[in-house]
């Protein structure tokens, strides 16, 4: 049996940098998120935070630095692992529909070649009723609002049952009820023991949506519980200059 590094931690970042055409993007992270939490990354314009999760994931090579998942390299560990990317990334003119779009989250245990059966068919619906989007099933994921694209995209994800969820901005340009649904799917699959890792641009709701934070600025400002992280002067390390355009952040009183 191999030996395992940081099995008890569910993401586990050591010496990470990654430079952009000789241009450095993350310096020298070390980062720990323990199991079954619901943590944000935030952090100004340029800080890194998508870069991060990316070098993570290994969709872009870093300089130096390793990544676990639970213990295992990110290649050993890719099953138990879903991914949400930032929704402009998308083609959402690519002509799927929107239970193509869940069944492709199954294609790493069914593989390209097989096609989906009524097993897995049936998980794609149970998925899509999970975010709302059982209706839609059958319509092009090209005509949807973002704000369903973006459940759809989630929905793909869960149908995966992985262990660790990565989001990029998944609330990002959506209405708030779509918000609050987001949030409410999220904190069910940290309830259930998963670990969700979301970056986050509205520090506003932090302390409403999160427990555990990530605060980001090229290098790693603070990371913990929010309640310890989430101070003025972190934030004012991170943010510099641009924390005067945000206003006077407290913590809520109900966090």
């Amino acid at each position: 049996m191999k030996n395992l590094h940081e099995p008890h931690i569910a993401c586990h970042v050591e010496d990470l940098t990654v430079s952009y055409r000789e241009r450095p993007v993350l310096w020298d992270i070390d980062l720990d998120i323990p199991p079954g939490v619901m943590a944000a990354v935030v952090g100004p314009n340029g800080a890194g935070k998508s870069t991060l999760i990316k070098a993570i994931l290994g969709l872009v090579p870093p300089v130096a630095g390793h990544v676990r998942v639970f213990g295992q390299p990110v290649a050993e560990a890719r099953r138990r692992i879903a991914y949400v990317p930032q929704r402009q990334s998308v083609d959402w003119d690519f002509p799927a529909t929107v239970r193509d779009v869940v069944l492709m989250g199954l294609y790493g245990t069914l593989g390209w070649l097989r096609r989906p059966g009524r097993a897995e068919k049936a998980k794609a619906q149970a998925a899509l009723e999970q975010v709302g989007m059982q209706d839609y099933a059958a319509r092009p994921i090209s005509q949807l609002s973002g704000g369903q694209q973006q459940r759809v995209f989630i929905a793909r994800a869960l149908v995966q049952e992985a262990d660790l969820l990565f989001l990029d901005e998944p609330m990002a340009g959506v209405d708030a009820v779509t918000e609050a649904a987001i949030v409410s799917l999220l904190k069910a699959q940290r309830d259930a023991g998963r670990t969700v890792v979301v970056v986050h641009h509205d520090l506003q709701t932090v302390a409403r949506y999160f427990d555990w934070l990530v605060m980001l600025n090229q290098r790693i400002i603070a990371q913990g519980p929010v309640a310890e992280v989430y101070t003025e002067d972190n934030l004012r390390a991170a943010y510099g200059g641009q924390l005067a355009l945000i206003g006077t952040l407290r913590l809520a009183d109900d966090a």
